[in-house]
C-alpha cells in the first residue's frame, strides 16, 4: 500500500487495487503526472485505503485480487455513504460478457479488457472525473 505525496495532496486521489505489482506500478507511473495515486494489492487493503482521508475522486479495481475480487470491493464502496458515488473502472482480464455485465451493475463506469493501452486508461479516468 502506498500513501500520497504531500505535494500532491490538491489533486484527485485515485485508488488502484491492482494485485500485479508490474501492472500497478505501470498504472501508477501513468497516473501519477495527473493524480495523487495510491496503490493496494488487495481487495481488503483497497477497501481500507479507500476509507482513508481523503477518499478517493475514483476507484480503479482489478477484479481477480486476493481476499476480496473487485466486485465485492465495488459493492462494499457502494454501502459505504462516503464512497458510493465514486467513479469505479475495472480493470481486469476476464473478458466474459457475463463479467462485463456483473461489472456494470456492480456499479463501473468502464470495464476495461487487459491488455489494455495506457492512453485508453488516461482518456477513460478523465471523462470519469470529468476532467
Amino acid at each position: 500500500m502506498s500513501a500520497p505525496t504531500p505535494a500532491n495532496s490538491q489533486r484527485k486521489r485515485i485508488l488502484i487495487a491492482e494485485d500485479d505489482a508490474a501492472i500497478a506500478t505501470m498504472l501508477q507511473r501513468l497516473l501519477a503526472q495527473h493524480y495523487d495515486v495510491v496503490h493496494a494489492p488487495s481487495g481488503g487493503a483497497a477497501l481500507k485505503l479507500a476509507q482513508s482521508k481523503p477518499v478517493p475522486a475514483l476507484a480503479l479495481l482489478d477484479v481477480m485480487m486476493p481476499d476480496m475480487d473487485g466486485f465485492a470491493v465495488a459493492a462494499a464502496l457502494r454501502a459505504l455513504p462516503d464512497l458510493k458515488q465514486i467513479p469505479i473502472i475495472f480493470l481486469t482480464a476476464r473478458t466474459a460478457s457475463t463479467d462485463v455485465i456483473k461489472g456494470i451493475q456492480a456499479g463501473a463506469r468502464h470495464y476495461i479488457h487487459k491488455p489494455f493501452k495506457l492512453d485508453d486508461v488516461l482518456r477513460k479516468v478523465k471523462k470519469a472525473l470529468g476532467d
